[in-house]
């Protein structure tokens, strides 16, 4: 068989990903959101999906409305969450690595109170999503 086409995530989208519960800033950019978390990450025929770290717009980004050219109309605040998350996570530019692997990282190195500084400036941090979704991946 094959082996799968990575994904390509800017680094905060691995926490995106795990807290995304089918909202978004737009009717295609949930679509896609939704295909992507549900389909590629979360079905158990693809768990392992493998991801690219990127620091550019990536498969999440595509049909966002604030996405401009392979940047972001928000770059300096989503650069700050990348940077972040990056470090946090021990993620590098063009490392691939297994969502499985990824779950694992965030599972070990991410408290749900670890957001209010990691995600600091998302607009999707007071929905609470990632928070409760950290919390069910720590306790199992």
């Amino acid at each position: 068989m094959p082996a799968a086409t990575p994904l390509r995530f800017r680094p905060h989208h691995f926490l995106c990903a795990l807290g995304y519960q089918g909202k978004g800033y737009s009717t295609r950019f949930t679509a896609n959101m939704s295909y992507i978390v549900y389909t590629r990450l979360r079905n158990a025929a693809t768990a392992d999906t493998p991801i690219e770290v990127v620091t550019v717009s990536d498969a999440i980004c595509a049909p966002c409305p604030h996405r401009r050219g392979t940047g972001c109309e928000r770059e300096t605040k989503i650069a700050a969450l990348d940077q972040r998350h990056a470090a946090r996570l021990d993620l590098r530019d063009g490392q691939v690595i297994g969502w499985l692997e990824a779950r694992q990282r965030i599972r070990e190195r991410i408290a749900p109170d670890d957001l209010d500084t990691l995600c600091a400036g998302c607009e999707w941090l007071d929905a609470g999503m990632c928070k409760q979704a950290v919390a069910q991946l720590r306790d199992g």
